[in-house]
């Protein structure tokens, strides 16, 4: 009795090194798997970040650069303003020196019809 009992204890205590051995394995398996996976998560989230960053870049130039279509664009409208403003001026005083001319010219005539 006492040797088939010592001979089952030494039967369990083998299979308990192989379950334990297997357990070992299995853990280390998956910390194997568990570091690769946050190395991979680690590696897409800075390509996400760099992607982010590289459009917010162009996101900006592309604003910087309707800003300076909107300044220039801006800047024609004023001077173009100041153009016509100019132009009314000047019809203005053709205007004027026209109606003189004929003035002139009506008192001229009625002088030479005299």
């Amino acid at each position: 009795q006492l040797h088939l009992t010592t001979s089952e204890k030494n039967e369990l205590a083998r299979s308990l090194e192989i379950v334990q051995n297997q357990l070992q394995e299995k853990e280390s398996e998956i910390k194997r798997q568990t570091s690769e996976y946050k190395d991979r998560l680690l590696q897409a989230e800075k390509e996400h970040q760099d992607a982010l960053t590289e459009a917010n870049r162009k996101n900006e130039e592309e604003i910087e650069a309707c800003q300076e279509k909107i300044n220039s664009l801006e800047y024609f409208i004023s001077s173009q303003k100041l153009e016509i403003e100019h132009l009314k001026s000047n019809k203005e005083q053709l205007n004027n020196s026209l109606k003189e001319a004929n003035q002139a010219l009506g008192e001229l005539l009625k002088t030479k019809v005299r």
